[in-house]
């Protein structure tokens, strides 16, 4: 019988015996990108509602077989939320199956819907940075991770930067492996400042064999002095030399942590001047296929697109409907909302059923369309925005997850298999949330999620850049 027929017998046999998994392990069998489809319909079953631990290492399956393994299990959380339980996914193995970028970007997606990961192992996949920086995203969005293992792929300063990026929003990290993974002294300083400033149950960092030079590894080594908790660092075959091996140990002596260092004895000595500027080379060219410099120069375009949209509704007005809340929702526009008067913000409230996620992305949409940088226009849709997200929010039968997951679907920045086309003017949106989520009545913990989404590359945003650059940074600071 071939791989593929053992998988869809097993998943059937299991299928049909009602069987509620808690662990899958189907490590070590070649079934390749094809073979995922064996067991593609036991994930998407009830079977599998109940499924703590998935691991798949060893397996060989390739981006193919990583798209159809995210799929799956999005498809697996709709279904159990549906039912009232959504899907809890502790620990992720996936190790050595060429996943590559591609594969990692579409399960970083599934893990960020999931939210639930405990830990995450994908070693020797070929990941490099754009992989690593969408897993870092996702990874924001799991607050329980206590491990992550992401061992010989290929992060670079970008990967790294980025990942630490996230290591300083999480609380529960215990190990991270990122050995063999070209972090390099940048990205080494980066993760240094994450550790110093947050994982206070940091047990074990594995940042070996990553080009890291002397001061780098020395920054790394002084992070982790207030770590009471750490049983391991490995700095093993970096570049410190001789010199910068007593220097690392005797600074972690001062912390009386000496014991914690790991082997230095495949240290490959410290690098030439001309090594240095191979590696500032290849940095370099690693940033010019990112147009991003060149597109937020230019913060007018976005404004100009949104005057034609201002005045596309001209021919509405030529004929005034009757200034009432219904006429601006079908069919918003700045003059409408202001023909509205004061109350325009309570009579937008009182006509969207709060207790609707969907009806209130769409209500916020619509308002936030209308946005212009106008004084009275910008404060009217301010108003109206406050008043209406503050109602919501502040309802306890208000699921304020399920807003800003519908809310990025309609945006365009999170794929949905529901048919709904992407609002096509994302400025006036993006400029409402810089407004809402500097309010109090704004849920904090929705920042990190709606961070991670408007950092991914979008060509939409890009086409916002100047809205995007603004939010990007009210929400660092929130």
């Amino acid at each position: 019988m071939s791989s593929l027929c053992a998988q869809i017998s097993l998943g059937e046999g299991l299928i049909t015996a009602g069987a509620q998994l808690v662990e899958l392990d189907l490590s070590d069998n070649a079934f390749g990108p094809d073979g995922v489809r064996g067991f593609e319909a036991l994930l998407k079953s009830s079977t599998c509602f109940t499924l703590h631990e998935l691991k798949l290492n060893n397996c060989g399956m390739g981006v193919g077989g990583g798209k159809i393994l995210a799929a799956a299990l999005t498809e697996c959380h709709r279904k159990s939320s549906a039912q009232g339980k959504p899907l809890a996914l502790k620990v992720f193995m996936a190790g050595r199956n060429r996943l590559e970028n591609d594969g990692a970007t579409a399960l970083a997606e599934a893990f960020g819907i999931i939210g639930t990961l405990e830990e995450v192992h994908m070693p020797q996949n070929g990941i490099n940075h754009p992989g690593v920086t969408a897993l870092a995203q996702a990874f924001a969005i799991n607050p329980l991770l206590r491990v992550i293992n992401l061992n010989d792929n290929t992060f670079t300063e970008k990967g790294a930067v980025a990942m630490a990026k996230t290591l300083k929003a999480l609380r529960q990290v215990e190990v991270i492996n990122f050995g063999d993974c070209l972090v390099r002294s940048k990205g080494a300083v980066a993760i240094a400042d994450a550790v110093h400033g947050g994982l206070p149950k940091l047990k074990e960092l594995n940042l070996s064999f990553g080009e890291i030079k002397r001061d780098a590894a020395l920054s790394v080594a002084e992070a982790v002095a207030d770590k009471v908790e750490l049983e391991k660092l490995d700095l093993n075959g970096n570049n410190l030399g001789e010199e910068g091996c007593e220097q690392l140990q005797e600074v972690l002596d001062g912390f009386n942590m000496a014991k914690v260092l790991a082997s230095l004895s495949d240290d490959e000595g410290e690098d030439d001047e001309d090594e240095d500027e191979d590696e500032e080379e290849e940095e370099e060219e690693e940033e010019e296929p990112q147009p991003g410099e060149q597109r937020e120069r230019p913060t007018a375009p976005p404004r100009k697109m949104l005057d034609p949209d201002g005045g596309e509704p001209a021919p509405v007005l030529s004929s005034p409907p009757p200034a009432d809340v219904s006429t601006f929702l079908a069919f918003p526009s700045p003059e409408k909302l202001l023909r509205l008067g004061p109350k325009s913000s309570v009579l937008i409230a009182q006509q969207t059923d709060t207790s609707d996620p969907e009806k209130v992305v769409s209500a916020f949409l619509k308002v936030s369309s209308v946005f212009k940088d106008e004084a009275t226009v910008r404060s009217a849709v301010q108003d109206a925005v406050d008043t209406l997200m503050k109602k919501a929010f502040s309802s306890s039968s208000f699921n304020s997850n399920a807003f800003l997951t519908r809310l990025l679907i309609h945006m365009g920045l999170l794929k949905s298999e529901d048919k709904i086309k992407a609002i096509a003017n994302l400025y006036g949106p993006l400029m409402a949330l810089n407004h809402m989520v500097q309010q109090e009545y704004f849920p904090k913990a929705l920042a990190p999620l709606l961070l991670a989404f408007v950092t991914k590359p979008n060509g939409a945003l890009e086409s916002c850049s100047f809205a995007r650059h603004n939010l990007l940074q009210t929400l660092y600071k929130v």
